[in-house]
């Protein structure tokens, strides 16, 4: 029994290294058709919706909408099963375990944002949590694709620090990015909430209620103001732990929602005028130093921080420049970043900035992090000789 979360691990990475080499194609062909001849058909595909406003009931979701308020719904419910599996099972079970990665995500969390914040200043300021995220199948994936060049120990550290930056990710959005707030909706759905988890308390696996409840509780967070992803985090959390459910929700997350969020949202029109305006931009700058920069400063800062005090375990070292690939790895932000960056900004210009800095600062993020595993692995091998 005692190998079996070990052997769960091993499966997730496996399966996060390939949905991140979808991800990445995915993005590709974002990229592709919003810089091609059909890029306004594209554009008005993502557009396309349907509206219904009648005195009980209002609903209005173009193809977009429906893939960020709705797929990405099943994306965070995957996320809250995750965080509660470590929480009760897993690298967060135990206070020990959860101290160093929780101190490292700390760090991860607060440099990014405190450097955006001192390079963007006032306007623009708003987009301060983007730097912030760590997009776990893409960080994992690397170094999935890197073999055993990355101990498993390491493997694992990342795993639960990305899990926190996951938890302060939902935070912030339930926090700074909520809007309008209906306290009646949010109310309605804290029930349905409460509902559903003395349901599952209970053993009652009724599909027909599970189903009617959840898009029940969605809406009620749609309607109240808070984004209505956050219903899949309660979902995920009031649901009784299942290796299959979990790993059925999974695949799906991984191989077909996230896949579709980077194809409508990665979609950035690539022009010499686009460029020039990212490279100009302060909120681009921002978020690209936020994530290249902050993210390994902070988690190396603040995991020695950690250290120094006696009040965490750093990570098994693995080489000498292991933690510094790891932070480079969480540099990675991709679909949270670009998720928080619909939220922060509304004009679409901006949105494209930030969405274009996530992407160039998430790819070099991910050939850094390579680079010094390999490094590492080639420094380990010498030594190895040498003895």
């Amino acid at each position: 029994m005692a190998m079996r979360p070990i052997f769960a691990l091993r499966d997730f990475l496996r399966k996060e290294g390939s949905s991140g080499i979808l991800l990445i194609f995915a993005t590709a062909v974002g990229i592709f058709l919003a810089n091609s001849p059909v890029k306004e058909s594209y554009k008005k595909i993502l557009a396309a919706g349907f509206k219904i406003d009648t005195n009980y009931f209002y609903l209005s979701l173009t193809t977009t909408k429906i893939i960020n308020y709705l797929l990405m719904s099943l994306f965070f419910l995957v996320v809250g099963m995750e965080i509660k599996r470590e929480l009760i099972s897993g690298h967060l079970a135990s206070m020990r375990k959860a101290v160093a990665p929780f101190i490292a995500a700390l760090g991860g969390m607060l440099i990014p944002a405190l450097i955006y914040l001192i390079v963007v200043g006032g306007e623009g300021s708003h987009g301060w949590a983007i730097p912030v995220a760590t997009d776990i199948a893409l960080a994992l994936g690397v170094l999935a694709l890197m073999g055993d060049r990355v101990s498993f120990a390491m493997k694992a550290f990342i795993l639960a620090l990305a899990v926190i930056d996951d938890i302060g990710a939902i935070t912030i959005i339930a926090l700074f990015y909520s809007k309008d707030l209906s306290i009646i909706w949010l109310a309605s759905g804290l029930v349905a909430a409460l509902f559903l988890t003395i349901f599952f308390r209970f053993g009652y696996r009724s599909k027909i209620i599970i189903v009617l409840g959840s898009l029940f509780l969605w809406y009620c967070f749609y309607r109240s103001g808070i984004h209505p992803t956050l219903a899949g985090v309660l979902l995920g959390f009031a649901a009784p732990q299942s290796e299959k459910v979990e790993s059925k929700l999974h695949t799906w997350s991984s191989f077909v929602i996230v896949p579709l969020f980077a194809l409508a949202n990665a979609g950035v029109e690539i022009t010499g005028q686009s460029i020039s305006a990212a490279l100009e931009s302060k909120i681009a700058f921002g978020i690209f130093l936020g994530l290249v920069i902050g993210k390994p400063i902070g988690i190396i800062l603040f995991t020695k921080i950690g250290s120094l005090l006696g009040i965490s375990d750093p990570p098994q070292p693995n080489g000498r420049f292991s933690l510094l690939a790891a932070g480079s790895a969480a540099g990675i932000g991709f679909t949270v970043a670009i998720f928080i960056s619909k939220l922060a900004f509304k004009d679409q210009q901006t949105q494209d900035l930030a969405t274009t800095a996530v992407i160039a600062a998430s790819l070099l993020s991910a050939l850094l992090s390579m680079v010094l595993n390999r490094t590492n692995r080639v420094l380990i091998d010498e030594r190895e000789i040498d003895i």
